[in-house]
C-alpha cells in the first residue's frame, strides 16, 4: 500500500524490521533526551506526516520489548490516525515500570500498522438473531 509521508526529523522513515513484520518502526524526534520517570506519561514528536488512503486507518501500538523490559507502553493504544488527520503523528508513551526510562532522539517508540476497514451502516431492527452465547460477556465462554 502506498503512503505519502513528510519527513521534518532527522530520522529515516519508518520500515519494517524484518519481511514479514506487520508494522513499521517509529522513532521520537528529540532535540533533546527525555526521562519518563515511573507512572509518568509524555506526548513525544515525531516529526513525520502521513496521509493515508481512504478507508484506511493506523494503529499506534507499543514495541512489545520496551513493554517486556521497561513497562513502557502507550496510553491510548492503539492510538487510531483516521485517513483525514495530517498532523504530526505524537505517540502518547507512559512508564508503566519502576524505574526511569530515557529517550533519545531515534529512539524506536511505537509501531505503526495500517488497516483497512468499512464504514458502518446501521440497521435498526426489535431484536438481534439468537446465539449459544447469548448476552454472556466477559469469561462467558466455555472451552469444549
Amino acid at each position: 500500500m502506498k503512503v505519502k509521508i513528510v519527513n521534518k526529523s532527522n530520522n529515516e522513515i519508518p520500515s519494517h524490521a524484518e519481511p514479514f513484520s506487520a508494522g513499521v518502526d517509529i522513532r521520537a524526534f528529540l532535540s533533546n533526551s527525555l526521562i519518563l520517570k515511573p507512572n509518568q506519561q509524555e506526548l513525544i514528536p515525531t516529526g513525520l506526516y502521513i496521509e493515508l488512503p481512504e478507508q484506511t486507518l493506523g494503529m499506534i501500538t507499543p514495541r512489545s520489548g520496551l513493554s517486556a523490559k521497561f513497562g513502557i507502553t502507550i496510553t491510548n493504544s492503539p492510538g487510531i490516525i483516521d485517513s483525514s488527520y495530517r498532523g504530526e503523528l505524537k505517540i502518547i508513551l507512559k512508564n508503566l515500570g519502576t524505574d526511569p526510562f530515557e529517550i533519545f532522539n531515534g529512539d524506536r517508540i511505537a509501531q505503526l500498522i495500517l488497516m483497512n476497514y468499512n464504514k458502518i451502516d446501521f440497521d435498526i431492527v426489535s431484536e438481534l438473531s439468537q446465539t449459544e452465547r447469548g448476552e454472556g460477556g466477559f469469561g462467558s465462554t466455555k472451552i469444549k
